[in-house]
């Protein structure tokens, strides 16, 4: 979201009149913000700011009963205060694609901002809430949601939900998940940076759902939150009406924040948006909005992107200057564009210096080298852990300093493992300032194009008293020893989450200036700081810690519903390949987005070598401009393994797709119907089957979007693409 109006803009002043309850104004007039896809119509009322209708692209209004409840007090020095808001008549402006309504607290002096934006030509709106403290006292903030809407649905009309789960440390049994929302519905869909689903037992999801009528048109409305941190969605359903809510997870609470004098409080910015023709229909949209509003205009300025990578992780921890330059030599037989050396080069866990007896010679000659053979190099790192080397530079916790940045203390005995110590927290500006020169340090020395983080960049929570979040309950804070890890858990949580993704944002922010061209990979632990907050900050995603692949497939299926496929990275690791059919099938299960091979690829056989660097090719040149630019279908059900799945890209301004067809497990399955999408009835397509399954032939856009194109393969465990070409006449 914008935080300052420019006063070029053309902004038109709201007449209203003042009235005297609560923040008692009244709006003559609304405003609208639009796009094709989305209008929003907002108002004033006596109850508060409100979102009065979204109307979607087929004319369906939606409309909302509930206003956005302000803060009704504020705690200054431990005592609660009442606030009462004014409307600002001479701050508050609007026109088509920004509004903001402005109100003052004279005592306290305050002043917020309730903002709502149309970035992009397409898609959805953002809205966002701004508390700014005017005055000399340190105010404490109550919860305040991004947005709460109350909407008017017919009682007996069916609809039906949308969300995804996030892969995280594998996929879910389920992953996406489409659930009738019927009277007496409740959901709750929570996300973090963490997502320790292995050891509570909660599934996390992508910070997002969708919610439609079930009917021919699929009229319907969605949200989601720009942060990656504790953040927080509802829906329910009551008869005639929808109760959404979404923003910062208030819970286990009471949450409260800290407003220093002269400075301010953001909620997580959210998007909505109408929607129309179902999910794919609201996906495409989505995702061209993301790259349009969202993500770095650099990281689609290379032809490249997504790109294809050779990552050291197939030999583990083994990695040495030795191994790394063979796998350079391969990467570029191969034709790999970037050589990504994963954990194992560093001196020690917080120590982000190389290991001497593994790289005599540092890093930067691996960097040259990998340049001089044109390719990009990358480099693993999980730099907000600290541990117990103590040479120079190394973010030692037994010094003083450093060990009030961690979240908590560590016993005595305490060692880190292989490749994670313990989270500071970066909330703190002196941790976050240290985090700051360390990743630019990294990025200098090793002369590195792409920087990844990994472990838990984010704290999840911190039992300090002396940091900027709110001090710890002890009553209520849980600290849990995994794996050498200490993590906190309490009332004070979300808000140490929001501080310290505040400061890991301005992290890269502050690299990306120094380095406009570096890319970022969002690793998290495979796939658990998978959010809309981070596709603004990176440059794409690890989106599962689990890499064979049915798991890629799975993964990538899920989170391709809601984010752009070309940020979508699956690692494809060692995994049985009997014949050359199932070496294909393997790779191919990565290729449908950012493809990174996790193999060492100096051990391949001949054959493997020649077919992978066929399909290396294929990906380069035929396969990227479609995940970069295509629509994207879901042509088959969720993957499973046993039966076959696809998908399919269709790129309408250049009239020709590419469907990917994998093959299950089941002996006698061997041919599957895929009904396509996206292509125009009236159109003829010449159908190529890459890998001669079946003849070339064509077909018309009516018999591919009504009886389907058929795909028969030999075994099981195999794939074919299939590519489509308008017929010129």
């Amino acid at each position: 979201m914008r935080t300052n109006m420019t006063s070029t803009r053309m902004a038109v002043s709201l007449l209203w009149l003042l009235c005297g309850a609560g923040c008692g104004v009244m709006a003559q007039s609304p405003a609208t913000i639009s796009t094709p896809e989305t209008t929003v119509r907002l108002e004033n009322t006596a109850e508060g700011p409100r979102l009065g209708e979204l109307k979607t692209q087929d004319g369906t209004v939606w409309k909302n009963r509930q206003a956005e409840t302000l803060p009704t007090s504020v705690e200054i020095d431990g005592k609660a205060v009442p606030v009462k808001w004014e409307w600002n008549r001479g701050a508050s402006r609007a026109d088509g694609k920004e509004v903001s309504y402005v109100y003052d607290s004279a005592s306290p002096k305050l002043r917020l901002t309730w903002e709502w934006e149309a970035r992009a030509e397409h898609g959805p709106v953002e809205h966002q809430i701004r508390v700014e403290n005017l005055g000399k006292a340190e105010v404490w903030l109550p919860f305040v949601d991004s947005v709460r809407v109350e909407m008017d649905c017919d009682a007996s009309g069916t609809l039906e939900q949308l969300s995804v789960d996030k892969g995280a440390g594998t996929p879910s049994p389920v992953g996406t998940h489409l659930v009738d929302v019927k009277d007496g519905f409740q959901w709750e869909g929570t996300s973090t940076t963490y997502s320790h689903f292995e050891w509570n037992g909660v599934r996390e999801i992508i910070p997002f759902f969708l919610v439609e009528k079930k009917d021919r048109e699929k009229s319907g409305w969605y949200i989601g939150i720009e942060f990656s941190g504790r953040t927080r969605l509802t829906l329910e359903r009551a008869g005639g009406t929808l109760r959404a809510a979404a923003g910062l997870n208030p819970n286990p609470g009471p949450f409260k924040t800290r407003v220093r004098a002269e400075e301010g409080f953001e909620t997580p910015t959210v998007f909505m948006g109408g929607t129309t023709g179902g999910i794919d229909a609201a996906g495409n949209v989505l995702r061209k909005w993301e790259r349009a509003a969202l993500t770095k205009a650099a990281n689609w300025e290379s032809p490249e992107y997504p790109m294809l990578v050779n990552n050291s992780w197939g030999s583990g921890l083994a990695i040495d200057e030795t191994l790394a330059m063979r796998m350079l030599k391969d990467s570029a037989e191969l034709k790999f564009e970037m050589f990504h050396i994963d954990a194992g080069w560093f001196h020690g866990v917080g120590d982000w210096y190389p290991d001497p007896k593994k790289f005599p010679h540092g890093l930067a000659p691996i960097a040259d080298e990998a340049h001089r053979l044109g390719l990009k190099f990358g480099l693993w790192t999980d730099w907000t852990q600290a541990a117990l080397d103590t040479e120079h530079g190394a973010l030692n916790l037994r010094d003083p300093v450093v060990n009030n940045w961690v979240v908590a203390d560590t016993p005595a005995d305490w060692k880190p493992e292989p490749f994670k110590g313990q989270t500071i927290d970066i909330g703190v500006p002196a941790a976050r300032d240290w985090t700051e020169k360390e990743v630019d340090r990294i990025v200098t020395d090793y002369h590195l194009d792409m920087l990844e983080h990994d472990g838990y960049v984010v704290a999840q929570g911190c039992d300090r008293s002396n940091h900027p979040h709110a001090a710890p309950d002890p009553a209520q804070t849980t600290i849990t020893n995994a794996a050498s890890s200490y993590f906190v858990d309490g009332p004070n949580s979300t808000d140490v989450s929001y501080h310290a993704v505040r400061a890991y944002y301005s992290v890269y922010s502050e690299l990306r200036k120094k380095h406009p061209g570096l890319l970022l990979e969002i690793c998290n632990d495979g796939g658990r700081m998978v959010d809309f907050g981070s596709a603004a900050h990176g440059s794409y995603f690890s989106i599962t810690d689990t890499y064979d692949p049915l798991s890629n497939r799975r993964a990538f299926y899920d989170t391709s519903h809601v984010l752009p496929a070309a940020m979508l990275e699956t690692y494809v690791e060692k995994w049985p390949v009997p014949k050359i059919e199932n070496f294909r099938y393997m790779l191919r299960s990565g290729m449908m987005g950012w493809l990174t091979v996790m193999l060492d690829t100096t051990v391949w056989s001949e054959e493997q070598h020649r077919a992978a660097a066929a399909e290396f090719e294929l990906y380069k040149t035929k396969l990227r401009p479609f995940i970069r630019d295509a629509d994207l279908y879901h042509i088959s059900a969720r993957p499973d393994g046993i039966h076959w799945d696809g998908m399919e890209y269709f790129d309408a301004p250049r009239h020709a797709g590419v469907v990917y067809a994998f093959r299950g497990t089941i002996e006698n399955q061997a041919s599957e119907t895929f009904v396509l999408k996206g292509l125009e009835p009236e159109k003829e397509y010449a159908l190529h089957f890459q890998d001669q399954s079946a003849p070339d032939r064509k077909a018309t856009g009516n018999e591919l979007l009504t009886k389907g194109l058929t795909v028969s393969l030999t075994g099981p465990n195999t794939s074919e693409i299939v590519f489509l070409n308008e017929v010129t006449r």
